[in-house]
């Protein structure tokens, strides 16, 4: 018997497909949403916000497991974690998984500083805990490369490398960790191949039917080391199936 099942960032990129997928098990689930949303296809609603920690502990009440899925890009991560595993623990909730990112505690960036404690925040919180991390959505690389592609000419992060995973896929390992035992950290989930950046720039280009001058930007200093040493990929666990010439597929045909 799973009970019922609190995703927060329901409504993004990842949470949008766990919920679905719990749904579509026959899980309970119950969404965490800042705005009203009326109950539909299978969800219960929940307003609350996890910055002002407003609405969070009814949100958790009669909860068995939390699905951590939000995000501020590290703006207020840390005290939001903090707020959501405090009325965790207090509601008695047995399962607090956190979705975090591969290379976090390798690549410095403040975002990733910002993940690295929200992880020490749910190790310390005294609720069962998972940590999944996973390499880079698809999406977000996307997302980068719309951008990029506004510009006359085409960035390229020097030597980066980025092992792009499929959001569905990250979705579907997390809603498998729902109903089992806390696991501390799970085996983490990375692409099925890993690209240099300008490799994926080149991809998308050629999928856009656009013509850029590719720039190689130089990454100073630790940082720059690390992306080139591959910080953010995980290779011996390339365990996605989905590439991201399906991601460019499916966004060109």
């Amino acid at each position: 018997m799973v009970g019922t099942v609190l995703v927060t960032g329901a409504t993004g990129t990842l949470g949008r497909e766990v919920v679905r997928l719990l749904v579509a098990r026959g899980v309970a689930v119950r969404g965490l949403s800042r705005r009203p949303r009326a109950a539909g296809d299978g969800v219960e609603w929940a307003v609350g916000d996890l910055v002002t920690g407003a609405g969070v502990a009814a949100a958790v009440a009669g909860v068995a497991t939390v699905v951590d899925c939000a995000t501020t890009r590290g703006r207020r991560d840390v005290a939001a974690v903090g707020r959501l595993a405090a009325e965790a623990r207090r509601a008695g909730v047995g399962h607090l998984v956190y979705v975090s990112i591969v290379g976090i505690d390798r690549v410095p960036l403040g975002y990733y500083r910002a993940k690295l404690a929200c992880e020490r925040v749910v190790r310390e919180s005294g609720v069962g805990w998972t940590v999944l991390r996973a390499t880079q959505f698809h999406d977000l690389v996307l997302e980068a490369f719309d951008l990029s592609a506004r510009l006359p000419v085409f960035p390229v992060a020097g030597g980066a490398r980025i092992q792009p995973v499929e959001v569905r896929e990250v979705a579907a390992r997390v809603a498998e960790l729902v109903g089992r035992e806390p696991a501390g950290f799970a085996p983490e989930v990375g692409g099925p191949r890993v690209w240099t950046y300008r490799e994926l720039a080149g991809a998308y280009l050629r999928a856009a039917g656009r013509r850029r001058v590719l720039v190689p930007l130089p990454v100073p200093g630790a940082l720059g080391r690390s992306l080139r040493a591959g910080g953010l990929t995980v290779p011996e666990r390339a365990v996605g199936e989905r590439g991201f010439e399906e991601a460019l597929a499916r966004r060109f045909g």
